[in-house]
């Protein structure tokens, strides 16, 4: 029998995030309810169950991967019944995001996990989940919950250029200006639009981006300070979103 330690979860720590942030947001727009509870569980069986099975496609240990797929995919399909019986139709919310997990199955045969628009493709997986989570009460996608996703998306996708300009790609002087260029006109297009409150969500990450870039730091206190920016980027949110998106 398989023991805790022994227990497959994927290594990539920030992705972790970008599975409880976009749900939190979208569950708190759409109005938190009990279904929340399985829906997340089912959610979060499912997110597990991709690293064995991406795993097995590049590793010789195969049907020690594929176990354990299995295991937690047959868990999520269970658990997700109930959220299913409940709303049926958040099943499209499924198929919405198969295109995209279709482009992380193709870097990770190919051996590129790291390949910035595998980032993203996962990055909008995510994201849909936390649509989803609005959506299972209310039966809809309103405007609030579509644009908080959007930052959530956007938040992710700077941090996921930062992450690059510190780690992997910080001889590649091209990141940097992707990096900075990005936050600058993120910040910029917020200005320009009604959501300029949202601001404050970001000026951390705009901060970390421009100050910390050069900066040798151990790859653990990067990921802390990651951490740290998105537990911040997740109250501001939640403060906005409460005092100037809902009624």
């Amino acid at each position: 029998m398989a023991t805790v330690k022994k227990l497959v979860i994927p290594k990539q720590h920030g992705a972790w995030a970008m599975l409880v942030i976009p749900f939190l947001l979208g569950a708190y727009i759409g109005g938190f309810s009990w279904i929340h509870i399985p829906l997340f569980i089912g959610w979060l069986c499912l997110y597990l169950a991709t690293y064995p099975l991406l795993m097995a496609m590049k590793n010789k240990r195969k049907p020690f991967y594929i176990k354990w797929f299995a295991l937690y995919f047959a868990a999520a399909a269970v658990i997700l019944l109930f959220p299913l019986i409940y709303r049926w139709e958040i099943i499209y919310f499924g198929m919405a995001m198969t295109p995209f997990f279709l482009i992380n199955i193709y870097y990770g045969k190919k051996k590129k996990d790291r390949a910035f628009f595998n980032d993203l493709a996962a990055i909008a997986v995510f994201c849909i989940g936390g649509l989803a989570s609005s959506f299972i009460v209310s039966g809809e996608i309103t405007k609030e919950a579509f644009i908080t996703i959007m930052l959530c998306f956007l938040f992710f996708v700077g941090s996921t250029f930062y992450v690059k300009t510190m780690i992997r790609e910080k001889n590649n002087p091209n990141y940097k200006w992707l990096s900075w260029g990005f936050h600058v006109f993120l910040m910029i297009g917020l200005i320009a639009t009604e959501y300029a409150v949202f601001i404050i969500a970001y000026i951390p990450s705009v901060i970390r981006a421009v100050y910390f870039y050069g900066k040798k730091m151990p790859i653990l206190k990067i990921g802390l300070i990651e951490v740290g920016n998105a537990v911040y980027f997740c109250f501001a949110m939640f403060m906005i979103i409460n005092l100037f998106m809902l009624p």
